[in-house]
């Protein structure tokens, strides 16, 4: 079975923007918590 792209909307790409500015967690624990990879966060 093929996986479809998920495709996440401005609201939840500001929430994880936030929560890294913050620098509360790691990438990994940020990654973990938002269910996508450490490089999505870095860009």
């Amino acid at each position: 079975m093929k996986r479809t792209r998920r495709n996440h909307g401005a609201t939840f790409k500001a929430q994880v923007a936030v929560a890294a500015i913050k620098g509360d967690k790691t990438l990994a624990e940020l990654a973990e918590q938002f269910s996508v990879h450490p490089t999505q966060i870095t860009e």
